[in-house]
């Protein structure tokens, strides 16, 4: 039996070439481009609010976001009522970008669901969204209640 991490990796890494070739912005690389999504959605976050929403460790957001802040995608502010907190907002440059972002998402899964019948692309879907949930209620578990629950469906 093929490795599960396998494929997955498999997966995303050509999804990330997929995306950057498929964009006309070349300056946000793959791994960047979540960033952008779940800020856009939800602005104002704090950077473990990040971490637990794209189940990465905290060290991992303050590099990308250290990164978007000099590509001018982002902007970080201390939060008023609790000085300890950084809440990250998306600028004009990362609102502009989130529907190529969002359009280079959509086709390529467009182009991964060429290879199955529609039923199949149905089955396939369900099975990762159930795999992804049983993995996030493991890491939830993992780090002590944090939520990995959220999902934004139009990135599917």
């Amino acid at each position: 039996m093929p490795s599960i991490s396998r494929c997955i990796n498999i997966l995303s890494r050509a999804s990330g070439m997929f995306r950057s070739a498929n964009m006309k912005n070349q300056e946000l690389r793959p791994y960047l481009q979540s960033y952008i999504l779940v800020l856009t959605r939800c602005p104002g976050l704090s950077q473990e609010q990040i971490a637990r929403r794209l189940c990465v460790d905290k060290s991992s957001v303050t590099r990308a976001l250290a990164a978007l802040e000099k590509l001018e995608y982002v902007k970080r502010v201390r939060d008023e009522e609790d000085k300890r907190i950084t809440l990250v907002y998306p600028t004009k440059k990362a609102i502009e970008i989130r529907e190529e972002i969002k359009n280079a998402y959509r086709e390529w899964n467009a182009y991964i669901n060429q290879s199955f019948t529609e039923e199949e692309a149905a089955e396939f879907i369900r099975l990762l969204e159930k795999a992804a949930k049983h993995a996030a209620d493991y890491a939830e578990t993992e780090l002590d209640g944090v939520d990995f629950s959220e999902t934004e469906e139009n990135e599917k």
